[in-house]
């Protein structure tokens, strides 16, 4: 603990050094840099040898982001859900692991209204099955939600390893995926989360790395692998879906004669996505072709619609959260900028793709754009974005299907730097990860100081909202409880209500506090359960026996 005591301020005057925090950096990143310096001229003849190998450099990939956030885990436990779109996800997960795609409307569900939760036609999350999916399969087969997370974490530098290798040479798609391991691995929001872009992203691998084995090679392997990512996006990003499949045709379009025969083979592959995606609209909205996104619209005003559509209007009454919600949404949408200032606004939304280091490789792609297919990716970049632009608000995980596509571009430019420039702008990115890696394997007070200043410190979460001490406070009560959520006026987006897919069978129940006569209903329908009253805007968050 000597080096922490020495590092414990970055105030000149308070270590024995005298080091301020630019002398801190400077120092940390010169050492980093003469250790990646010296490994990578060890390491390069075995890096080579190994890239060759695709099966060992998957699994070597898909295990390095793993266990770098395991490693943490002492420090960093597995993320606590948190807020409304986390809880939607889970309740899609418990949902499929009870064997069905929607849950029947509770008799006394006023009481459990939630964002981004239907009640009715049945009570269900609003969300495409993609990501519920995958959680579900970590719960079954790891009995964790989390778990699964991490798998899919491990699978992104996988894919764009595997994804390259059909668009570069095999070292620098090795190299590519220990940038992806990286950049998406252990400190990466979707990670951290339970409503990340980690599956989307898989997907975006399946995609864009079968297109160019397909159109050199049309096989039933390839047309298979390229449904199926096809499908995976489906089921994920359903309008994002439209966008990369639009792109994809226009990328075979020259190899249409050769490709067509196996184009059946795609359609085929991806007919058990499209299949879910319809039974999963029949039985939470009833109706075949209504998205439960869309039904949440209808019923709550939320999510809103793009900005060239009016705000839509909700059919049913809100509480005063959803109110609020709803206000602030529309607020977004009626208050966003014009087109291009918002798009000129978003461009720093792209910094989440690229460590500072490889965007001054960037340049070195544009000679690239010369030949069709790096033209077509530049283009595919260009239109995703153009497109995503009608959102009124946006987020990384939208476009988590180009993750691969951002890696490839950066590798392409890196690619045809000069070797020795090339090697610099490595060195600096992994200097740039260790550095912050290291960070939280260290001091807590650096970590608190330093972490915030991060783009990319989305492990740094702690419990600010204070639900994880009210959670330790309820597993310490025996029996199953009854909870009153009881908000502040003005409170909004913190949302806490939230409930398994069998609300009756659990073992807490949470609950909106719709005053003393209200609640007599459901304590009466609950007369087993001890009752308790949360009180999230108290500072801090309050439990106490319900009066």
């Amino acid at each position: 603990m000597f080096l922490f005591d020495v590092f414990r301020s970055f105030l000149p005057l308070h270590n024995p050094l005298g080091f301020g925090a630019s002398d801190f950096i400077e120092l940390a990143l010169a050492a980093l840099l003469v250790v990646l310096a010296f490994a990578a001229g060890r390491l390069a003849p075995a890096v080579q040898k190994l890239a060759a190998r695709t099966g060992w450099s998957m699994a070597i990939l898909a295990l390095l982001p793993i266990l770098l956030r395991l490693a943490l885990l002492p420090r960093f436990p597995a993320p606590s859900p948190a807020g409304a779109d986390d809880f939607s996800y889970l309740l899609l997960a418990d949902t499929l692991r009870h064997l069905r795609l929607a849950n029947a409307v509770h008799p006394l569900h006023r009481f459990f209204e939630a964002v981004f939760i239907l009640q009715q036609p049945t009570y269900s999350s609003i969300y495409p099955m993609g990501q519920g999916l995958v959680l579900f399969l970590g719960r079954v087969i790891f009995g964790s939600y989390w778990a699964s997370v991490l798998l899919t974490s491990g699978a992104i530098s996988a894919g764009c390893y595997w994804m390259l290798r059909g668009w570069t040479t095999p070292g620098w798609a090795f190299l590519g995926g220990l940038v992806a391991a990286c950049e998406f691995g252990p400190l990466c929001q979707w990670t951290n989360l339970y409503w990340g872009g980690g599956v989307s992203a898989v997907a975006g691998c399946l995609i864009f790395g079968a297109l160019p084995r397909f159109e050199k090679n049309p096989s039933t392997r390839n047309a298979a692998l390229l449904g199926a990512g096809l499908g995976l996006q489906l089921l994920t990003r359903p309008f994002e879906f439209v966008l990369v499949a639009a792109c994809a045709g226009v990328f075979l379009v020259p190899s249409l004669r050769r490709v067509a025969r196996a184009l059946p083979i795609v359609a085929v592959t991806l007919l058990p996505a499209v299949s879910l995606a319809l039974a999963q609209n029949k039985a939470v909205t009833r109706s075949w072709i209504t998205l439960p996104y869309a039904a949440s619209r209808y019923q709550y005003g939320v999510p809103t619609t793009f900005t060239f559509q009016a705000n839509p209007v909700p059919h049913q009454p809100l509480t005063p959260e959803q109110q609020l919600d709803y206000q602030a949404q529309t607020l977004i949408h009626d208050e966003s900028p014009g087109y291009f200032p918002r798009l000129f606004g978003r461009i720093g939304f792209y910094r989440f793709f690229f460590y500072p280091a490889l965007l001054v490789a960037l340049p070195a792609f544009l000679p690239s754009l010369r030949r069709f297919r790096f033209l077509w990716l530049a283009g595919t970049l260009v239109a995703v974005a153009l497109a995503e632009n009608l959102y009124p608000y946006f987020y990384p995980h939208y476009i988590a299907a180009l993750t691969c596509l951002f890696v490839l571009v950066a590798v392409t430019a890196l690619e045809r730097l000069n070797p020795s420039a090339a090697r610099v702008v490595l060195y600096l990115a992994g200097a740039h990860f260790i550095f912050w890696y290291a960070l939280h394997c260290g001091n807590n007070t650096l970590l608190m100081t330093a972490g915030r200043y991060d783009t990319g410190d989305f492990i740094n979460y702690g419990d600010p909202d204070g639900r994880i001490e009210i959670d330790r406070q309820l597993d310490g009560i025996p029996g199953r409880k009854l909870v009153f959520v009881r908000y502040s006026p003005g409170h909004m987006f913190h949302e806490w209500i939230h409930n398994a897919a069998d609300i009756d069978d659990s073992d807490v129940v949470w609950a909106a506090d719709l005053g003393a006569e209200e609640n007599a209903a459901l304590r009466d329908y609950c007369p087993t359960r001890s009752v308790w009253l949360v009180e999230p805007d108290a500072k801090p968050p309050r439990l106490t026996s319900y009066p």
